[in-house]
This record gives structure tokens, sequence and C-alpha cells, in this order.
């Protein structure tokens, strides 16, 4: 093989430009559009295939059981929405339980704590009758005995002495004297056993205590041990004047 010399000048331009113009306006074409590929061939381009029955009834055969899926997931949906509900209904009805329950065992304490402290009441009150009579036997002895010898006014310190340290205990356990002389009669702490007419207390006004009424402090309450026994003031025992001049005229007329 002869090795030829290449020489420019023997190159026809107007017949380089003929067979590549094709080639140029393609590969500026490729430029503008920003890709490098060559140009498909015949031999490259493959046409889509036409749908076969087999794979149309393999696609509804999907479609069919993604229709089932999508059945079945909504009924589950719509179950547990159901079980939701009506767990919230349980759970409000167990609160509403609870609620009730709270209710019935505060009523129950507070009945039980009622119960107990009448049975503790009645159980001291019972005790303490006793004690009152002693009490009052004291003071019944002290307003009467006027002791005249030393010997007589020691016996009386003596057994002052126990009256006090009694009285005592008793404030500790609650027991106080109902106030009675001064104060307005009242029949849920006083009993009136006699009436008498009075210039110096108005009518219905205790005049005279006949016997010493206590009660007993049972928590914030005040429980009437026992009623003290009153004399009460009916009023003025002669009319004044005013009352009489205002009474006349009326006389009168009638």
């Amino acid at each position: 093989m002869v090795n030829t010399p290449f020489h420019p000048e023997d190159v026809n331009p107007e017949a380089t430009t003929a067979e590549t113009g094709d080639l140029g306006s393609e590969a500026v074409e490729a430029t503008e559009t920003g890709t490098t590929e060559p140009p498909a061939t015949l031999g490259d381009l493959k046409l889509e295939e036409e749908a076969t029955p087999e794979a149309l009834a393999a696609l509804r055969e999907e479609l069919l059981q993604e229709r089932e899926r999508y059945t079945a997931l909504k009924q589950a949906h719509q179950e547990l929405e159901q079980q939701l509900q009506a767990t919230q209904q349980q759970l409000e009805e167990k609160h509403n339980q609870m609620l009730r329950l709270a209710a019935d065992f505060e009523n129950y304490r507070r009945r039980v704590q009622r119960e107990m402290e009448e049975a503790v009441f009645k159980a001291k009150a019972k005790v303490l009758a006793e004690l009152l009579a002693v009490v009052d036997n004291f003071e019944r002895a002290r307003t009467h005995i006027r002791p005249e010898t030393e010997e007589g006014m020691t016996i009386h310190k003596n057994y002052q002495g126990v009256y006090k340290q009694m009285v005592e205990e008793l404030k500790k356990m609650g027991v106080a004297p109902i106030p009675s002389e001064g104060q307005p009669f009242d029949p849920t702490r006083h009993e009136a056993i006699m009436q008498e007419a009075s210039d110096a207390y108005a009518e219905g006004v205790v005049i005279e205590e006949l016997r010493r009424g206590y009660f007993l402090k049972v928590g914030e309450e005040e429980r009437v041990l026992r009623h003290a026994l009153v004399k009460v003031s009916t009023g003025p025992s002669n009319p004044t004047p005013e009352t009489s001049a205002a009474d006349g005229p009326s006389q009168e007329n009638v």
C-alpha cells in the first residue's frame, strides 16, 4: 500500500459542504436542544406490542384483587371505629360508675361518722348524767353549809377542792354550763318550771336558774346534755301610768 501525501488544496470545499450538510444541521439541532445522542436509526426503533387477551385478563384480575383488598381494609376500618366508640362508651360508663361509688362511699363515711359521734355522745351522756348529780350535791352543800369552826372550815375546803377538780375534769371532757339568768328563754336549752312577774326583767327573760344546765361539745357542735330548770319573767306586775292613761279613753269610748 502506497502512502500518498495529503494536500489541503486538493480538497473541494463545495463537495465537502454538500456531503456534510445533513450531518451539520443535525449536530446544530443536537447542540441547541442540549442532547448529544446520535439520531435513531430504523434498527433502534421498536413499536409497542399490542395487549394480548392474557395480559388484559391478568390486569383485570389484579384490579379485582386490589378492589377486594380496599373493601376489606375499609370494612376493617369501620369495625375498628365501632370498637373504638364502644370502648369510649364503656370508659364513660366506668367513669360514671366510679363517681357514683365515690359519692356513695362519701355518704357512707359521713353516716358512719355521725353514728359514731351519736354513740360517743350517748355513752358520755350516760356517765356524765351521774356525775352531774354529784356536782349538784356539791353546789347545794356549798350554798347551805356555813362552817363556823376551824374544823368545819377545813372540811369545807377539802370538799370544795374535790368539787373544783371534778369541774375541771368535766371541762376537759367538753362539758360547759348553759347560760341562763338574764338570757332570753330558749326552749332548746331551758326548761321553764315557773313563771313570775318582774319589773327588772322583760317578758320571756329568765329570772332565776333553779338547776344548772350543761351542754357537751361534740366536734364543732354543742349538744344539750341536760336542760337548765329556770324561772321565766312574765313582764311587769303593774301597768305603767302611760299605759293606764292610754287605756282610759279607749275604755270610756267603749
